[in-house]
Order: structure tokens, then sequence, then C-alpha cells
């Protein structure tokens, strides 16, 4: 996932990545999409079986966004 945040005129980019594997067996019933083939790395449970706070927190999205609000508190 990219973020991007323009203020007058300035770009800056945050970037989240997750790197894990497709699994060929669905486990779980939460989320949507990949989540129920995809378990990152270092984890025993794919996105779906996860709870929403602890896949907020590693997915890529969750790393984009968690480096975009440390840049936004830096602007304060």
């Amino acid at each position: 996932t990219m973020i991007s945040l323009i203020i007058d005129g300035n770009e800056k980019q945050f970037e989240g990545i997750v790197n894990g594997i497709i699994s060929e067996e669905k486990k779980g019933e939460k989320g949507f999409g990949y989540d129920p083939i995809f378990l990152a790395d270092g984890c025993n449970q794919s996105f779906a079986e996860m709870d929403l706070g602890l896949k907020n927190k590693i997915s890529h999205r969750g790393r984009a966004v968690g480096k975009l609000v440390k840049h936004l508190k830096t602007l304060e």
C-alpha cells in the first residue's frame, strides 16, 4: 500500500509492505478478498482468523497508515 500526503505542494509517501505466503486452504471467516488464504510471515493464522486489531497492526495498509500517523505527529 502506498499513501501520499501533499501539504503546500510538498509530497510525502508512506509505504506499507507485508510478506507472507498464499495457502491452498481457506481458513477463517473474517475479512474479505485474500484474507482467508494469506498468512503473514511469522504468523500461524490467516488474516481472516485474526482479530481486527492485530490484522490492522501488521497488514500493509496498517503499516502505511502507521507511518503516516507518525509523520503527522511531527507536524504538530
